[in-house]
């Protein structure tokens, strides 16, 4: 199977989340499950449904979580010596070749993928044109508006 590439922080995030889902979440649901099961008759009781509708969802991201965490390959961007390119885990800053505005960015895992803390997937369009350059090369990257093309200004592994 292959391995997906995550950060450590994005191990850990995940790892925590696991945590809570079993050690506070299910216990929570199997005692809301007892007690609805207390009221009687299960075929017409909401409360019986609910819960099991919420422990089928608890259930289900718990094997996910697991599942995506036994086929990850963990990086921490902090060990990495990738001798200046840009590689899975480095945070990159861009100049806009037209407006000269600059961005960082850093590349992670689809899973923690998040473009308000300007954490972009390693499968994203920036980042394929990203991948392998070096501080001073110009990435052109196929926007919906177009062709647009940034300047690596700099490249930090943190």
């Amino acid at each position: 199977m292959n391995r997906v590439p995550i950060t450590a922080r994005g191990a850990e995030q995940l790892k925590v989340e696991l945590h809570k889902l079993k050690s506070e979440e299910r216990p929570r649901i199997i005692a809301a499950i007892a007690e609805a099961r207390e009221h009687g008759d299960l075929k017409e009781n909401a409360e019986y449904h609910a819960a099991r509708e919420q422990q089928s969802f608890v259930e289900g991201r718990i094997a996910d979580i697991e599942g995506k965490l036994s086929n990850a390959q963990i990086i921490d961007p902090a060990s990495l010596d990738a001798g200046g390119r840009v590689v899975f885990g480095a945070t990159v800053t861009l100049a806009d070749e037209e407006t000269g505005k600059e961005v960082s960015y850093q590349i992670v895992g689809e899973d923690e993928a998040d473009i308000k803390q300007n954490l972009i997937s390693v499968s994203s369009p920036i980042a394929r044109a990203l991948i392998g350059k070096e501080e001073g090369d110009i990435a052109s990257v196929q926007a919906p508006g177009g062709i647009r093309e940034y300047e690596i200004v700099e490249v930090k592994y943190i």
